[in-house]
Protein backbone atom coordinates (compact mmCIF):
# COMPACT_ATOMS: atom_id res chain seq x y z
CA UNK A 1 0.00 0.00 0.00
CA UNK A 2 3.02 2.27 0.99
CA UNK A 3 4.45 1.86 -2.47
CA UNK A 4 1.41 2.52 -4.22
CA UNK A 5 0.69 5.65 -2.58
CA UNK A 6 4.91 6.77 -2.80
CA UNK A 7 4.10 5.94 -6.82
CA UNK A 8 0.63 8.01 -6.78
CA UNK A 9 2.61 10.54 -5.64
CA UNK A 10 5.34 10.61 -8.09
CA UNK A 11 2.76 10.13 -11.15
CA UNK A 12 0.98 13.79 -9.76
CA UNK A 13 4.21 15.47 -9.69
CA UNK A 14 5.42 14.02 -13.04
CA UNK A 15 1.81 15.12 -14.32
CA UNK A 16 2.46 19.00 -13.06
CA UNK A 17 6.02 19.33 -14.04
CA UNK A 18 5.00 17.65 -17.86
CA UNK A 19 1.58 20.68 -17.20
CA UNK A 20 4.17 23.54 -16.51
CA UNK A 21 6.26 22.35 -18.88
CA UNK A 22 4.10 22.57 -22.10
CA UNK A 23 2.54 25.88 -20.46
CA UNK A 24 5.54 27.57 -20.26
CA UNK A 25 6.24 26.22 -24.27
CA UNK A 26 3.13 27.13 -25.17
CA UNK A 27 2.47 30.78 -23.83
CA UNK A 28 5.99 32.03 -22.96
CA UNK A 29 8.84 30.98 -24.52
CA UNK A 30 9.85 28.44 -27.74
CA UNK A 31 12.76 27.06 -29.12
CA UNK A 32 13.46 28.03 -32.82
CA UNK A 33 15.93 27.14 -35.05
CA UNK A 34 17.37 29.10 -37.60
CA UNK A 35 15.98 27.13 -41.26
CA UNK A 36 18.01 29.49 -43.87
CA UNK A 37 20.48 31.90 -44.43
CA UNK A 38 18.34 34.96 -44.55
CA UNK A 39 19.16 36.58 -41.42
CA UNK A 40 22.96 36.08 -41.82
CA UNK A 41 25.38 37.58 -40.44
CA UNK A 42 22.94 38.23 -37.11
CA UNK A 43 21.75 34.75 -36.95
CA UNK A 44 23.52 31.56 -39.08
CA UNK A 45 22.28 28.64 -40.20
CA UNK A 46 21.34 26.12 -37.54
CA UNK A 47 21.78 28.77 -34.74
CA UNK A 48 19.00 27.94 -31.90
CA UNK A 49 17.19 30.74 -30.10
CA UNK A 50 15.33 31.23 -27.18
CA UNK A 51 12.24 32.88 -28.24
CA UNK A 52 9.96 34.77 -25.71
CA UNK A 53 6.25 35.12 -26.23
CA UNK A 54 5.69 37.61 -23.37
CA UNK A 55 6.10 40.97 -24.80
CA UNK A 56 3.55 41.13 -27.70
CA UNK A 57 0.96 39.79 -24.66
CA UNK A 58 1.23 43.78 -23.43
CA UNK A 59 2.92 45.63 -26.91
CA UNK A 60 3.35 45.41 -30.28
CA UNK A 61 6.28 44.37 -32.32
CA UNK A 62 9.08 47.19 -32.69
CA UNK A 63 11.56 48.33 -35.42
CA UNK A 64 14.96 46.53 -35.45
CA UNK A 65 13.15 43.71 -33.57
CA UNK A 66 14.04 40.08 -34.17
CA UNK A 67 10.61 38.37 -34.36
CA UNK A 68 9.09 34.55 -34.90
CA UNK A 69 6.16 34.54 -37.23
CA UNK A 70 3.90 31.71 -39.14
CA UNK A 71 5.22 31.94 -43.04
CA UNK A 72 3.81 31.59 -46.13
CA UNK A 73 4.24 27.90 -45.86
CA UNK A 74 2.85 27.77 -42.63
CA UNK A 75 6.50 27.14 -40.74
CA UNK A 76 8.05 29.35 -38.40
CA UNK A 77 9.95 32.14 -39.83
CA UNK A 78 12.55 34.52 -38.79
CA UNK A 79 13.03 38.07 -39.63
CA UNK A 80 13.64 41.92 -38.65
CA UNK A 81 10.44 44.26 -38.07
CA UNK A 82 11.41 46.93 -40.72
CA UNK A 83 7.93 48.81 -41.44
CA UNK A 84 5.08 49.31 -39.03
CA UNK A 85 1.37 49.65 -39.39
CA UNK A 86 0.07 52.76 -41.36
CA UNK A 87 3.30 53.70 -42.47
CA UNK A 88 4.55 53.93 -46.13
CA UNK A 89 7.47 51.84 -47.05
CA UNK A 90 9.67 52.24 -50.02
CA UNK A 91 12.87 50.70 -51.71
CA UNK A 92 14.93 53.55 -53.87
CA UNK A 93 17.86 52.14 -55.45
CA UNK A 94 18.30 49.17 -52.25
CA UNK A 95 17.99 51.70 -49.60
CA UNK A 96 14.95 51.62 -47.59
CA UNK A 97 12.46 54.50 -47.16
CA UNK A 98 9.59 54.71 -44.35
CA UNK A 99 7.53 57.73 -45.21
CA UNK A 100 10.03 59.02 -47.79
CA UNK A 101 12.71 59.20 -45.17
CA UNK A 102 15.47 56.84 -45.82
CA UNK A 103 16.16 54.02 -42.83
CA UNK A 104 19.55 53.41 -41.05
CA UNK A 105 20.60 50.26 -40.96
CA UNK A 106 23.79 50.04 -40.56
CA UNK A 107 23.48 48.65 -36.67
CA UNK A 108 22.70 45.36 -38.19
CA UNK A 109 23.59 45.25 -42.07
CA UNK A 110 27.21 45.45 -43.32
CA UNK A 111 26.21 47.49 -46.32
CA UNK A 112 23.57 49.71 -47.16
CA UNK A 113 21.95 49.43 -50.68
CA UNK A 114 21.43 46.03 -50.73
CA UNK A 115 17.61 46.13 -50.52
CA UNK A 116 16.88 45.37 -54.17
CA UNK A 117 14.09 43.55 -55.20
CA UNK A 118 15.74 39.84 -56.80
CA UNK A 119 14.16 39.85 -60.59
CA UNK A 120 14.04 35.63 -60.41
CA UNK A 121 11.57 36.22 -57.33
CA UNK A 122 7.99 37.34 -58.12
CA UNK A 123 6.89 39.87 -55.95
CA UNK A 124 2.90 40.97 -54.37
CA UNK A 125 4.13 44.36 -53.68
CA UNK A 126 4.48 47.43 -55.66
CA UNK A 127 6.43 50.61 -54.30
CA UNK A 128 5.53 52.85 -52.61
CA UNK A 129 3.61 50.90 -50.54
CA UNK A 130 1.24 51.58 -47.54
CA UNK A 131 0.82 48.93 -44.64
CA UNK A 132 -2.43 47.76 -44.09
CA UNK A 133 -2.84 48.04 -40.36
CA UNK A 134 -2.55 45.59 -38.07
CA UNK A 135 0.61 44.62 -40.14
CA UNK A 136 3.83 44.38 -40.27
CA UNK A 137 6.73 44.47 -42.93
CA UNK A 138 9.77 42.03 -42.00
CA UNK A 139 13.01 41.81 -44.04
CA UNK A 140 15.80 39.31 -43.60
CA UNK A 141 19.27 41.08 -42.60
CA UNK A 142 20.79 38.83 -45.85
CA UNK A 143 19.07 40.71 -48.36
CA UNK A 144 20.51 39.68 -51.62
CA UNK A 145 19.30 35.94 -50.29
CA UNK A 146 15.59 36.48 -47.93
CA UNK A 147 12.46 35.81 -49.19
CA UNK A 148 10.22 38.07 -47.18
CA UNK A 149 7.82 40.71 -47.02
CA UNK A 150 9.18 42.02 -50.78
CA UNK A 151 7.88 38.91 -51.75
CA UNK A 152 4.96 38.03 -49.91
CA UNK A 153 3.18 41.13 -48.81
CA UNK A 154 3.13 42.77 -44.88
CA UNK A 155 2.07 39.86 -41.99
CA UNK A 156 -0.39 40.25 -39.75
CA UNK A 157 0.48 40.94 -36.16
CA UNK A 158 -2.00 38.04 -35.19
CA UNK A 159 1.08 35.87 -36.92
CA UNK A 160 4.07 37.28 -34.70
CA UNK A 161 4.28 34.25 -31.92
CA UNK A 162 7.15 35.82 -30.44
CA UNK A 163 10.71 38.00 -30.29
CA UNK A 164 14.18 35.96 -30.28
CA UNK A 165 15.58 37.14 -27.25
CA UNK A 166 18.61 34.73 -26.73
CA UNK A 167 20.90 32.72 -29.09
CA UNK A 168 21.37 28.86 -27.28
CA UNK A 169 23.15 27.40 -29.70
CA UNK A 170 26.36 26.81 -31.04
CA UNK A 171 27.31 27.06 -27.36
CA UNK A 172 30.61 29.51 -28.46
CA UNK A 173 27.95 32.23 -29.18
CA UNK A 174 25.29 32.09 -26.70
CA UNK A 175 23.95 35.20 -25.76
CA UNK A 176 21.32 37.94 -25.34
CA UNK A 177 20.48 39.00 -29.32
CA UNK A 178 20.96 42.55 -29.90
CA UNK A 179 18.12 44.19 -32.43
Amino acid sequence: MQQVKKWLIEIKELGCMCFLGIFIMTFIVSHNSVPTSSMMPTLNIKDHLMVSMLPYYYRSPKRGEIVVFDGPDGEKWIKRVIGLPGEVIDIIEGNIYIDGKALDESVYLNEAGISSLNPVLTTVVTYPYTIPENHYFLLGDNRLESKDCRYFGPVPEEDISGMAVYKIYPFSQAGKINA
